[in-house]
């Protein structure tokens, strides 16, 4: 994709996801030096101006919640036509694709999974913001097995009623039944949610399942899922009892808390008994519901699947369902509070005039009759917010701005504020005074340039700077000698906030390899196999490769690194290739004498000759008759020449007497 910037700041590099309200993007933020992940939100949803001012809200909201179990949230803003997030880039792979990929997961993983996503909706909720859209996709797994759970305050702003498209009818498998009538939400909501997540990671499958994203959301208002042991036998007991609680329909018969219901999930991965009953909504105004304790695991059996409740069947053969949670325990529970014996009758008594006379101090106390309630007021939550707006929020309370101190902050931007005393909902005196601490932004300092130094050294000056270090994987090179620092993230002389990280690559020096032999190798054999030892791009030297050895023209005759020589990889070796044996024509040596005829041999690269007389009548003796091979024709280099050398006209033959 061609690459553009958002922000002035943040560069998009490549789309890596999408859905029916944004596109997210990889990119660079240009300013700090790191990887980001950008959610670019269509231009249709930026042209309301009722999504819009929401959208605004959440994402400050969501940029306020710090938790390991919850992706950040780095920055904001408009963009022309549209409004984007910038926020931590993950590396992993999201839940709903762990599924897809291995089917349903080991009962202490799927508790793992959700323990670890109840953290985040615990932080969340503590900070009021509801996320809305709890689904698998929205759940990463990355590398190290955690959990980190994306799009807090986004599906919010984007997911308010069924009858809009995009995300919240894509979303229908895991919207509560109150989500799903367009009633007001609360954590319940997306404990519900999650509760469907576990259920589909413990069975592979989802708990309801329709024709469209409307007849899907209306199962999960009026229809009961298959237990998840009729689907997957194998799961933990415990696990489907807490799933149950979670997929209650009425939300008072859910977990109390985010926390509550991860309490329970930590009990199934240590293998102890889970709360159940007391942990949810409903059960602390039961009757008799503070008392459950380990033993009650029967009971608690009891109240998912009441023996009363006939079992529903349907074509498939899944005959059992899993009942709402709560209705026979309830009625077992309220019988059980009746009065047994008349004489506690006059104790009833007693106590409804005691905690009528209790009702009428609390009253007022809140109406302010003892200088109480109505004469204090709540603290307004400043974070994130400027000192004016801070002011205002204050003085709408009957409050004033205290002390304002100020501090660096990695992630609160510049002239916002970070931190307050007293703290957000507390209830203080009226003109009291708030103290807050504002950010001056990141304390960004320059990255000094260690390239070439050894560790200890260059770790010490990047300490000295401000900064902690990691080492990465050491790694060759061919230019940095071994021990000292190859490279480093991020660059020399960038800006990075004080107290990141700066990893540094120490090199291991030239990679040394073994230099094949390829003498009498064919050319393109021989470039082959000094390419796979790594020395690729030999030179080739087609001249002054005359071999009486390496017959075979175009063979290697000799390469410039002698075989299995130790040398650097990458080195180049020349390799020359052979022309055959070399041939020369004999000189014309007729009438010289023996050693002019040797010295012409010898002008004519023939240095091994031999000396043969015989009788001439015509040459005179000692002179050169002729050579063998005869002149004028041709012979290999290292043959040897017989020079024949006259010994005179022969003796005449004796006369007989």
């Amino acid at each position: 994709m061609p690459e553009v910037l958002i922000g002035q700041r943040y560069r998009l590099t490549e789309k890596i996801g999408g859905g029916g309200m944004a596109d997210v993007y990889r990119a660079v933020d240009e300013t700090l030096g790191r990887n980001v992940a950008v959610k670019v939100m269509h231009e249709r949803y930026a042209s309301d101006p009722t999504f819009t001012a929401r959208f605004r809200q959440e994402a400050q909201a969501a940029a306020n919640l710090s938790s390991p179990y919850i992706v950040n949230i780095y920055d904001w803003g408009q963009e022309n036509n549209t409004y984007y997030i910038v926020m931590e880039l993950v590396r992993g792979t999201d839940l709903k694709t762990v599924i897809r990929e291995r089917g349903p997961l080991p009962s202490k993983e799927v508790a793992e999974i959700g323990a670890q996503v109840c953290s985040a909706l615990a932080t969340a909720h503590g900070y009021d913001v509801i996320h809305r859209d709890i689904k698998p996709h929205n759940i990463m797994i990355t590398a190290d097995h955690n959990v980190k759970v994306m799009d807090f305050g986004i599906a919010r702003a984007g997911n308010t009623t069924l009858t809009q498209t995009g995300s919240v009818l894509g979303s229908a498998h895991y919207v509560s039944p109150e989500q799903a009538q367009g009633r007001q939400l609360t954590p319940a909501s997306d404990l519900y949610s999650l509760g469907v997540v576990l259920y589909e990671a413990a069975t592979g499958q989802m708990p309801f399942d329709g024709d469209t994203p409307i007849a899907t959301a209306l199962k999960q208002v009026n229809e009961q899922a298959v237990r998840p042991s009729r689907i997957n036998p194998q799961i933990d007991p415990n696990l489907e009892l807490v799933i149950g609680y979670a997929m209650a329909k009425d939300p008072r018969a859910r977990y109390a808390t985010a926390s509550t219901m991860r309490a329970d999930l930590i009990r199934i991965v240590r293998d102890e008994p889970i709360l159940g009953a007391a942990a949810v909504a409903g059960a602390a105004t039961a009757p008799g519901a503070a008392g459950i304790g380990n033993s009650d695991q029967t009971q608690l059996l009891d109240r998912v699947t009441p023996a009363a409740t006939p079992a529903s069947t349907d074509t498939t053969g899944n005959t059992t369902v899993m009942p709402q949670v709560g209705g026979a325990a309830a009625a077992a529970a309220a019988g059980a509070a009746q009065p047994a014996k008349k004489k506690r009758r006059a104790w009833i008594w007693i106590l409804l005039v005691v905690l009528l006379v209790a009702g009428v101090l609390v009253g007022g106390y809140l109406l302010g009759w003892f200088g109480g309630a109505r004469s204090q007021v709540r603290v307004p939550n400043l974070r994130g917010s400027t000192v004016a707006t801070a002011t205002q929020l204050l003085k709408d309370q009957n409050l004033k701005l205290g002390r304002q101190d100020t501090a660096y902050s990695p992630t609160i931007p510049k002239d916002q504020i970070i931190s307050q005393n007293p703290r957000a909902n507390a209830r203080v005196d009226r003109e009291s005074a708030v103290n807050v601490v504002v950010s001056l932004g990141q304390d960004l300092r320059e990255v000094p340039d260690v390239r070439k130094m050894d560790q200890a050294s260059a770790k010490k000056k990047l300490e000295d700077a401000g900064f902690k270090v990691e080492t990465g994987d050491p790694k060759n090179s061919p230019d940095v000698p071994s021990g000292q620092v190859m490279s480093q993230d991020p660059a020399p002389k960038t800006k990075a906030p004080a107290g990141s990280t700066v990893t540094i690559v120490i090199s291991l020096g030239q990679e040394m390899g073994t230099v094949p032999d390829v003498t009498n190798m064919s050319r393109s054999q021989a470039i082959t196999t000094l390419t796979n030892a790594g020395f690729p791009n030999p030179k080739v030297d087609t001249e002054g490769g005359y071999s009486d050895t390496v017959s075979t023209v175009g063979n290697v005759v000799r390469q410039s690194i002698q075989g299995n020589t130790r040398t650097p990889k990458g080195t180049i070796v020349t390799i020359t290739l052979s022309q055959g044996p070399l041939t020369l024509t004999v000189p014309n040596i007729t009438g010289q004498s023996q050693a002019q005829a040797q010295a012409t041999l010898r002008n004519a690269g023939f240095s091994n000759t031999t000396i043969q007389q015989e009788f001439s009548s015509t040459v005179p003796s000692g002179n050169a008759i002729g050579a063998s091979p005869a002149s004028g024709t041709t012979a290999n280099r290292n043959a040897t020449i017989t020079i024949i050398i006259s010994q005179g006209p022969p003796s005449p033959a004796p006369t007989t007497p």
